[in-house]
């Protein structure tokens, strides 16, 4: 036995010697150490020696054992630095090598313009609130001063869910959440998506942005509204831009105006894109109707308000002079990357 035990040791410390893999590496700790292995073979021989041979062979293997686990050690470790060392080679960064440019995203113009339309409102001491796109239709009609019977209703082609919930049409819903909730002084935006069923073509869509503002409070008048816009305008076109006022009429503002501003193409003079007109239509406003004050809770005996609704898309195409609604939502980066 003592023979055999030797000519292990002697195998197995040759043969770990000339490894340079570290899964057959494994493969001869299993052949030789393992449950099946060679030295496990011949301790099992351990019953037919001698009480006095038995520590002699025990000590024996004991010290084979640790000789070949000793090697395999030894050997893994070799192994495995030669491998760290090929991966460093194999991953070195050249540093005198031209770097690659990664490309950067950048803000959608829709949001772009958004952010400074909010910055703008911020700092004349207005609050931002959202409220949610599937809407009541009292929220988004009836308290609005739109009954189901108003003719009104029908210049907003409505996607129904039932006949009492819907994909809100304007973000003027919000309003009615926000002076049910809150007593004035209210001073409000509501910035979101808003839906309609109309067919996708170079100004409409089934979906797009509507910005609301709302100021209620004692003493409020059209001067203020004219005074707020003709704020905003200024910061998005410039220190030259000016809005008028037209008389119009929406069921929940009384008066009403539709708000133009002055051609930024042309200067007043007339052009295709005013249609010859000098002036540009932008958003319709109002001071709140009575009856939506009445409705929300609100004494209009006490308080008045106006309000607005611009489309956002329609304040970034004349921004950027784009002329096709579409461009913002067909995700082109060549179109993106210009903003």
């Amino acid at each position: 036995m003592k023979e055999q035990l030797e000519e292990i040791r002697r195998k197995a410390i040759a043969l770990l010697d000339e490894c340079a893999d570290i899964g057959l590496l494994d493969d001869l700790r299993v052949k030789y150490l393992g449950k099946k292995g060679e030295l496990t073979a011949i301790l099992k021989q351990m019953g037919k020696l001698t009480a006095e041979e038995r520590p002699a062979m025990g000590q024996l293997a004991n010290k084979v054992r640790a000789d070949i686990e000793e090697k395999i050690a030894e050997k893994s470790a070799q192994i495995n630095e030669a491998l760290e060392e090929a991966r460093i080679a194999a991953e070195t960064i050249d540093v005198t090598l031209p770097g690659k440019k990664q490309p950067v995203g950048r803000l959608h113009p829709l949001t772009k313009v958004l952010d400074e339309v909010k910055d703008v409102f911020l700092g004349m001491g207005f609050d931002i609130v959202d409220g949610p796109e599937v809407e009541y239709d009292y929220y988004n009609f009836t308290a609005l001063n739109l009954p189901p019977d108003h003719p009104a209703r029908d210049m907003q082609d409505t996607f129904y869910i039932n006949d009492n919930i819907l994909l809100r049409t304007q973000t003027s819903s919000v309003q009615v959440h926000v002076m049910e909730n809150k007593k004035p002084p209210i001073r409000i935006i509501s910035p979101g998506r808003v839906y309609r069923s109309d067919a996708m073509d170079a100004t409409h869509s089934p979906l797009f942005h509507q910005i609301e503002g709302l100021v209620v409070d004692k003493g409020v008048t059209m001067a203020d509204l004219s005074g707020t816009l003709d704020m905003l305008m200024k910061r998005l076109y410039g220190e030259k831009c000016e809005i008028r006022l037209r008389p119009h009429h929406f069921p929940f503002t009384e008066p009403s105006a539709e708000v133009d501003i002055l051609c930024f193409n042309c200067g007043g003079k007339g052009c295709s894109m005013c249609k010859g007109e000098g002036w540009v239509e932008l958003l319709g406003a109002g001071m709140v109707h009575p009856w939506v004050l009445e409705n929300c809770g609100i004494d209009p005996e006490v308080y008045s308000g106006f309000a607005f609704g611009l489309g956002l898309e329609r304040i970034v195409m004349g921004r950027y002079g784009i002329n096709d609604l579409r461009m913002f939502y067909d995700n082109d980066v060549r179109f993106l990357g210009q903003f």
